[in-house]
């Protein structure tokens, strides 16, 4: 489990064609710190498995339902990728229940300076939207954000400078496809009341 705090950014520095998807290699010298082989790590908001950790690096596999449900098989050498490892049974809960199953892919409209605030707007698909309430929270590429407005086409989170400083939510531009975690609280109660009627 996770909390949508991202510890650090990293960088994918190598990535390799395997039998049914891709191997990515990515630096982080502060996540790497007391990883182990088989320890999960939130990429971009997807978990995924470390097979290999060394002092500076570490690898993870993404398989085909992976690249088809994420957006990270539009990843290249080089991209920066926000990175957070699971939460420790002892650890501090910041930000909300997050799993690191990217629920699917939505599309900034746009980024724009809003005060000393930066205002995110994303296009979703419906089926994502219907979990989407203003003031709930929901997982950007990783990041525990608060829903400050919803459309029929999307939502909008408010972001202070501090979040586009230690994440990659400030590199977006319009069009750039980010991954999205709703909150698993409302697919819960959502199935509990499918079950009560």
């Amino acid at each position: 489990m996770f909390t949508g705090i991202v510890e650090s950014t990293g960088v994918v520095t190598a990535i390799d064609d395997v039998d049914g998807g891709r191997r990515f290699v990515i630096e982080s010298s502060s996540v790497v710190a007391g990883l182990d082989v088989g320890g999960s790590v939130s990429v971009q908001g997807a978990c995924l498995t470390a097979i290999a950790v060394s002092a500076t690096t570490f690898t993870v596999e993404l398989i085909t339902e992976t690249l088809r449900r994420t957006a990270l098989g539009a990843t290249t050498v080089g991209t920066p990728v926000n990175l957070e490892r699971a939460m420790p049974a002892s650890g501090r809960f910041d930000g909300h229940i997050v799993q690191g199953h990217v629920d699917g892919v939505g599309v900034v409209r746009s980024l724009e300076s809003e005060g000393e605030g930066f205002r995110l707007s994303v296009e979703c698909p419906p089926d994502i939207r219907r979990y989407v309430v203003e003031k709930g929270s929901i997982t950007v590429h990783g990041v525990s954000l608060t829903v400050a407005g919803v459309d029929d086409d999307g939502f909008e989170v408010a972001l202070i400078p501090h979040t586009l400083e230690v994440t990659t939510l400030g590199l977006l531009r319009p069009s750039a496809r980010v991954n999205l975690e709703v909150d698993i609280l409302a697919k819960y109660i959502e199935r509990l009341m499918e079950t009560k009627t």
